[in-house]
């Protein structure tokens, strides 16, 4: 048996109802595959910050060193700015664990409607790798003269050689692994610095790729195209606000952003890595336990893979598909009835029946 330390956020909102469907899931297939999962829950979240005065403690990241993994289920609440809940918790983790990466994979499975009458079941299937530490999201910046008439913000973009190589780096090796084609985002038309730079270092890095076809696309278009035709793209590459844009577009054409997972991504592995789903905490609905677990279930699956068990991460989405084509069990966002548990435990009893 192999056992693998977890650092659990739940988060807020339904982030308390998908992380134990996850961790259900992980278990029914750990069973099977001789992998244990040892689960260390953290409260850190939008209700921490009302009672403390911080989403987590000051060394709330030196708490995380040790585990194999971090899985979150989201962060946010109505009553606390956005921007004071991403960065009291997901930005500093991301960072101080070089988790450069983040992965999203895209696919609309047989059985839910895309809103794109081109969209296909088995023809979309493309990944968004979006560089995830610098880029727009950068701390550099500040506001100026404020409450006056000439107040004024500034932020500024960082990208840097190495953080821009490394990422492209993932994505040339990744988009080699699959169909061989990869897409960088860029507006190197409009903003003269940065992304001209890109350009050139996605050109300079390709060389080491011969294998794969690559071409570049101004986000603009590119977002057109992406509604138009999405089944052209194997691997998308952009920068942070780019990839974050991109992947929750691309989450749309699959029929519901409840589904999309996330991995962000520490490929060395000398930091833990961190896996959660897109959807956030939707507040909306938290508490009627009709939440989609399928997203965080996908970032199970993904964060197995990342552990070195891909076979069981396979069993996990297989799973997902077949439940999916097969059966009418679906929650609202997917246009059924059924509830997060129900959901959840068909996924359950269809590995179970796999094991059999």
């Amino acid at each position: 048996m192999t056992t693998h330390r977890i650092a659990s956020i739940p988060g807020d909102g339904i982030g308390r109802e998908v992380t134990p469907a996850a961790y259900e899931v992980l278990d029914a297939v750990g069973r099977r595959h001789g992998i244990g999962f040892d689960y260390t829950e953290f409260d850190w979240s939008c209700e921490r910050y009302r009672r403390e005065g911080a989403m987590m403690p000051e060394d709330g990241v030196d708490r995380l060193r040790g585990f194999d993994a971090v899985f979150l289920g989201a962060v946010g609440a109505p009553d606390v700015p956005d921007h004071v809940s991403l960065w009291g918790l997901l930005i500093p983790i991301r960072r101080a664990f070089r988790q450069y990466v983040n992965l999203r994979p895209i696919r609309v499975f047989e059985g839910i409607d895309s809103p794109l009458r081109s969209a296909r079941a088995g023809q979309i299937d493309f990944v968004v790798v979006r560089e995830n530490v610098e880029g727009e999201y950068s701390e550099i910046g500040g506001r100026l003269n404020r409450g006056f008439p000439e107040e004024m913000a500034v932020q500024e973009a960082v990208f840097t050689r190495a953080g821009v190589t490394r990422v492209l780096d993932y994505a040339f090796a990744l988009a080699g692994r699959r169909d061989g084609h990869l897409t960088s985002a860029t507006k190197s038309n409009g903003i003269v610095h940065t992304l001209p730079f890109w350009d050139e270092l996605v050109r300079e890095r390709a060389a080491s790729f011969p294998g794969v076809r690559w071409d570049q696309e101004h986000i603009d278009a590119l977002c057109a195209k992406l509604v138009l035709d999405p089944a052209r793209f194997d691997v998308i590459v952009g920068s942070n606000l780019f990839g974050d844009i991109l992947s929750d577009l691309a989450a749309a054409i699959a029929g519901s952003i409840g589904i999309a997972p996330s991995a962000n991504l520490n490929p060395e592995r000398e930091h833990p890595s961190m896996f959660e789903p897109v959807h956030g905490s939707a507040p909306d609905i938290a508490g009627r336990g009709i939440a989609n677990p399928i997203g965080a279930i996908w970032s199970a699956a993904l964060m197995l893979d990342h552990l070195g068990h891909p076979e069981a991460g396979a069993e996990v989405t297989g799973a997902m598909t077949a439940v999916l084509a097969e059966t009418d069990t679906r929650t609202p966002d997917l246009g059924g009835s059924a509830t997060t548990a129900e959901l959840t435990g068909e996924l359950v009893r269809r590995l179970g029946t796999a094991a059999a």
